[in-house]
């Protein structure tokens, strides 16, 4: 009764004072921009850290974008919108500064030599973070988040595309963990070879080893999200493998003679093995999986991502130019594609090294995994508790599975520079640069000037012609490394 008299005398019902505020809050958070909160198309907000379970039921959730409008969010069964910047960045970081670095002093500068090594890898930085940066400015293209580099393609291209898109983003994620358990593998055996020489275990026996560990990794670890506190210890192993790498490289490159760093081979085969090395460059800097992880950011998701990205090519790739120049100082030609097998000191310094790579490898690993586990986890409906029988059981066989057909190729063909420029060669150069300057191009083509547009065109052209002489080198190197070795080879 008190309420309502004061309803009628003029004042403020508690109801209408209640409503009041909402809609104060409401606007608040409309005008600022604020990422606290996602906005169903009825207009009710929902906290963003509830947002992974709401989504798939009824309206599609929609989240203010970088300029104040709703951006819709599609359905996933991993979370979105969870992370900071920071930690995005350390995501990109980690893919950066993984194993493979221990590799670049081999597979890049005794290709390339000081002059064209030194060059390439400041031209790839600079270049690399321009085409990430395209594919970044893109992600709320056309009213909605692309969370998915095909979603992007099929905004802006149709279908067909889409399809094209995952089929090319399948292969390099396919092919990089390749690698990665190719890595893990020459670690655990650098290891074996430290205590014993009887040859018994070979590299294949590893790298099935090292594929069990991944398998158990991946099964543990549900989404992208949940790595949180596993990208802290993955940065960790990587200072201790690069700070030992660099200091054991130091070390025997004061004491040893002068070194030969010319470049060996004949002129066909030295203008085969730079193309190579420049693929292995492009290979270096770039996931091929950037709408996957700007798809955790917080918002607005393009200004973070951009703080992200220019974390990763300005703080994130000292470590890998420190290992990767020390490296080929210390050993010039002699350098292998493996740096801690050049390296000498004392064997438990060199196992801790090389098991922090094994275990670092397995956490990169999960990362460029994590689009392939994001598809089949929405497309089969895997939510909840990651310990519910069903969701577990479907980790167990599905991503057990495909990691076992991952592991058995890299048994199979263990030759881990030829598929790094093969990588690079048949989908970095095509999702990195040519398809993120076509799609600025078409995406933005009522906003490019002449001049913008010729420089796009090219790009596309330059790295379409990249691309063709890359494969055709790897296929190359591919080839003569089969002659000179067999499958299953104990490298």
């Amino acid at each position: 009764m008190e309420l309502q008299k004061g309803k009628e005398e003029g004042g403020l019902a508690l109801g209408e004072v209640v409503i009041q505020e909402e809609e104060s809050l409401s606007l608040l958070l409309g005008t600022q921009g604020e990422d606290l909160c996602t906005q169903e198309e009825g207009g009710e907000f929902v906290g963003m850290e509830h947002q992974d379970d709401v989504l798939g039921a009824g309206p599609p959730k929609k989240v203010l974008s970088d300029d104040h409008l709703a951006v819709e969010i599609p359905e996933t069964a991993h979370q979105i919108s969870q992370d900071s910047w920071f930690q995005v960045g350390f995501v990109l970081t980690t893919g950066i500064n993984s194993a493979y670095v221990l590799g670049y002093s081999g597979t890049v500068m005794l290709p390339l030599g000081w002059l064209g090594g030194v060059l390439g890898l400041i031209l790839a930085t600079a270049i690399s973070l321009y085409a990430n940066a395209l594919v970044a400015k893109l992600h709320e293209f056309g009213g909605k988040r692309h969370i998915r580099y095909r979603d992007l393609a099929r905004a802006i291209y149709g279908q067909k595309a889409y399809s094209l898109t995952w089929g090319l983003q399948y292969v390099n994620l396919f092919m990089i963990n390749v690698g990665f358990i190719i890595l893990a593998g020459q670690a655990l055996k650098a290891v074996y070879v430290l205590y014993s020489d009887d040859h018994v275990m070979k590299l294949p026996y590893f790298i099935a080893l090292a594929g069990l560990g991944c398998g158990l990794f991946a099964i543990s670890i549900p989404h992208l999200s949940a790595l949180r506190i596993w990208l802290g210890f993955s940065t960790l192993f990587s200072l201790i493998y690069i700070v030992i790498a660099f200091a054991l490289a130091l070390k025997d490159g004061i004491e040893a003679p002068p070194r030969d760093y010319s470049i060996a081979g004949t002129k066909s085969s030295r203008f085969f093995t730079t193309v190579g090395a420049v693929a292995n460059l492009v290979f270096a800097f770039n996931t091929g999986m950037l709408p996957e992880i700007q798809a955790t950011v917080r918002q607005p998701v393009v200004s973070n991502m951009m703080k992200a990205l220019y974390f990763q090519f300005t703080v994130g790739v000292l470590p890998m130019y420190a290992v990767t120049f020390i490296g080929y100082w210390a050993y010039g030609s002699d350098t292998q594609t493996y740096l801690l097998n050049s390296v000498s000191g004392p064997a438990w310094v060199k196992t801790l090294a090389n098991i922090s790579a094994f275990l670092q490898t397995v956490i990169a690993l999960h990362i460029f995994a994590s689009p392939m586990y994001e598809y089949l986890d929405t497309k089969f409906n895997i939510k909840g508790s990651a310990l519910a029988f069903r969701n577990l059981s479907f980790r167990i066989g599905v991503r057990g599975g495909y990691l076992g057909i991952t592991t058995f190729i890299a048994a199979l063909l263990p030759f881990l520079g030829d598929f790094m420029s093969l990588t690079g060669a048949f989908s970095t150069f095509p999702l990195t640069f040519i398809l993120a300057n076509h799609m600025y191009l078409v995406a933005m083509k009522n906003k490019l000037t002449s001049i913008q547009k010729s420089w796009h065109w090219l790009n596309v052209c330059f790295f379409g012609l990249l691309a063709v002489l890359a494969a055709i080198s790897a296929l190359r190197l591919i080839a003569v490394d089969s002659k000179t070795y067999h499958i299953f080879a104990d490298l």
